[in-house]
């Protein structure tokens, strides 16, 4: 019999700590073997306990709970799950606790609570499932810098003039917005178009969005349906919504719908690489970042196939493998390298001398 998924809960909440060792404990493969009101009890209940996994509320008594994050992953890194609330500020907290090296998290319900963890107990334990297996690294994460601050964006050396028939399109799931980061703040102000999907609910993608606009050379914002795919733009699909590309004339614009699931997302990599096999063929650059599942492996075949460059992260490199694995299991890639690797690679290919990346 395999060892049980360990986990500890830390919730102000008494009510919510109570549910979610309810939900935690109805799992065959998984065992809460403590739960903890404050960090501070939380912290020498993971030093005597070591669980596999934690689940970590935001707003706490005495350390909340992204001060408390901070110190736990860069004293002694292990996954957590935070447990959100859906609003403006939980959304903003919420990325920066990604930024701070969580996991993942769950948006708890504002009304309703009860229901509405009961309604999230399939996603939780499957959160939980895929943080135990998460490659955890140490964080040494320098004092937020506000979204606002011109500073905060890298000054990145010009590729030269590109066709505006490029497209950049990326997918991610699991620890996705962090690498997600690190490719766009390389991308200089005349970068290709960019369009991404991230699996994220409804609430955070606008957050998202904003967080990493200040960060970067080129605008990044949500995706609009309708508008314009503009170079040094980078679009994000929308939480809860499909999203994908289409011709409008001579331009490329986003679809935004809501659409059914596919592969269980919405949004789905799926949809948006397919679109990018239809529409922008030979033109388009895919990349495959860490994520867990199989979303957007076959599309990114198609592809590679219809002549896009694909660009894939290595395992060493993801937060978790599923995606990049999958899509290397097609035949999507054309290159598989670590994460800080892809955006120079991706660089080297625009600005070479070879007819197809160049007008």
């Amino acid at each position: 019999m395999s060892k049980k998924i360990t986990v500890v809960v830390v919730d102000d909440s008494a009510l919510v700590r109570s549910l979610l060792s309810e939900i935690i404990n109805r799992q065959s493969d998984m065992e809460c073997i403590g739960t903890a009101n404050d960090p501070l009890i939380a912290r020498e209940m993971i030093r005597e306990l070591n669980p596999d996994v934690i689940t970590l509320d935001i707003e706490m008594p005495k350390m909340d709970g992204i001060e408390f994050l901070g110190r736990l992953m860069r004293l002694r890194p292990m996954p957590v799950l935070m447990i959100s609330t859906l609003t403006e500020r939980g959304a903003e907290i919420t990325m920066r606790a990604l930024e701070l090296g969580a996991v993942d998290f769950v948006a708890k319900p504002r009304i309703g609570l009860v229901d509405g963890i009961n309604e999230l107990a399939g996603l939780i334990v499957e959160k939980v499932r895929v943080a135990a297996q998460a490659h955890v690294r140490r964080t040494v994460t320098p004092a937020a810098v506000p979204a606002s601050t011109p500073a905060a964006k890298p000054q990145n050396a010009s590729i030269g003039r590109i066709s505006t028939e490029k497209l950049i399109c990326i997918g991610a799931s699991t620890g996705g917005t962090e690498a997600i980061k690190e490719i766009l703040v390389r991308m200089p102000a005349d970068s290709p178009g960019i369009v991404i999907t991230q699996h994220m609910p409804p609430g955070f993608t606008t957050s998202f969005a904003a967080r990493l606009n200040g960060l970067c050379q080129i605008s990044v914002k949500e995706a609009v349906n309708g508008e314009r795919i503009l170079p040094g733009h980078a679009y994000i699909a929308p939480g809860g919504k499909q999203f994908r590309i289409d011709r409008s004339g001579a331009n490329y614009q986003c679809v935004v719908e809501d659409g059914e699931l596919v592969n269980r997302h919405k949004p789905s990599v799926e949809v948006l690489f397919k679109s990018a096999a239809r529409v922008v063929g030979r033109n388009a650059f895919g990349i495959m970042l860490t994520g867990m599942g199989n979303d957007g492996a076959k599309a990114m075949k198609e592809m590679r196939d219809a002549g896009s460059y694909n660009f894939v992260q290595d395992e060493a490199s993801c937060v978790v493998f599923g995606m990049p694995r999958e899509a290397i299991l097609h035949g999507a890639a054309d290159e598989v390298l670590p994460l800080t690797s892809i955006a120079p690679a991706l660089l080297a290919k625009l600005s070479g001398s070879t007819d197809r990346y160049r007008v």
